[in-house]
């Protein structure tokens, strides 16, 4: 039994040694980096608390509010469209007899492109010029008899009925034979046709499309929050993707008056001038409208904007009471134009 407790005094005492050494050990390891680092001097004009690594305050950017030339416009997509198109059909019936163009050619306003059959038309109004002789022949005749009282008044209301009714007459034929001459309605350039001298036409059928190019249309739609900066007359830049490279200018013509429900967007057209013929309708093209430009914008870094609730606020930096230091101060702006990176500001900040 006594053997035992001594065992069990041993056990105890060397436990607590080992305990005791362990301490002593790790204090003497962590000691002299502690004595180091309050050793240390401070930065000079390092900032006691939080503010950053080993206490020095954050660092910060400082930008200058500079000025620049912005340009005020909104992108859209677009398409064109001549000036004047059409596609020629035939208002009647009939077989071609003459083709008198050729597809991609120049037409003028009242050239004859086809030609109808016309020879039982053309009759008719060899009739009707016939009884037309005839009734002003007799009309005549019935003026100068009732002078003379040998016949009444009524033979020569009559008379003058008959002649009114051979003067529609030969209108009406007229009417009908030209109706088998096709002109074109405006100067162009012939499509391509679909039909040979020959062929038989019925009324609506399609012959050739004629479009005048010499200056084309470029339609687009905006957004309606731009309706009250669009107006007629302004520029608008236009990119053509089959012409890399080239740039156009249009010149708004109309604006929409309705405002499209599906999309809450304005439609507007604008001219081109195309008589180097470069342009095509049809063609997809890349719209920059342009609403105003600025020359001497204020613009700052667009990361510089603090938003605090329905506010927009930046940090300036002005004098301090020393006039060796400078000092932070929040100021509320008013933004315009965004561009890439920068932002406008109108009104808060001066150059």
């Amino acid at each position: 039994m006594a053997s035992k407790a001594l065992y069990s005094v041993v056990a105890v005492v060397g436990i607590a040694a080992a305990s005791g050494a362990a301490w002593w050990y790790q204090n003497k390891l962590s000691s002299p980096a502690t004595d180091s680092v309050a050793a240390a001097p401070a930065p000079r004009g390092a900032a006691s608390g939080p503010g950053g690594a080993a206490g020095r305050p954050p660092g910060v950017e400082v930008a200058r509010v500079e000025t620049m030339r912005l340009t005020d416009d909104a992108q859209a997509v677009g398409s064109l469209r001549s000036r004047q198109g059409v596609i020629v059909r035939p208002e009647v019936s009939g077989r071609i007899t003459q083709l008198n163009f050729r597809d991609g050619d120049r037409v003028r306003k009242g050239q004859l492109l086809v030609q109808l059959d016309d020879q039982l038309p053309l009759a008719q109004v060899q009739q009707a010029q016939a009884e037309l002789s005839i009734a002003q022949a007799n009309h005549k005749r019935n003026q100068e008899l009732v002078a003379q009282n040998f016949i009444s008044q009524r033979s020569v209301d009559e008379s003058a009925a008959n002649l009114q009714v051979a003067q529609a007459k030969l209108s009406l034929a007229q009417a009908t034979a030209a109706r088998l001459r096709i002109v074109a309605p405006f100067d162009g350039i012939t499509g391509i046709r679909t039909v040979n001298v020959g062929d038989y036409l019925k009324d609506g059928a399609d012959i050739v499309n004629i479009e005048d190019i010499a200056a084309i249309f470029v339609d687009f739609r905006l957004p309606e929050r731009f309706q009250t900066k669009v107006q007629r007359g302004q520029r608008a830049m236009v990119d053509i993707d089959a012409l890399p490279g080239r740039k156009f200018t249009a010149v708004v013509q109309a604006i929409d008056p309705l405002v499209d429900a599906n999309g809450r967007s304005v439609g507007i057209r604008g001219c081109i001038d195309n008589r180097a013929l470069q342009l095509r309708p049809g063609m997809f093209a890349r719209v920059t409208a342009v609403f105003g430009e600025r020359e001497n914008a204020r613009v700052i870094p667009e990361e510089a904007i603090v938003p605090q609730g329905g506010r927009q606020m930046v940090i300036k930096l002005v004098d301090g009471p020393d006039g060796d230091t400078k000092i932070a101060q929040r100021v509320e702006v008013k933004v315009g134009i965004r561009r890439p990176g920068r932002v406008e500001i109108t009104d808060g900040l001066q150059a």
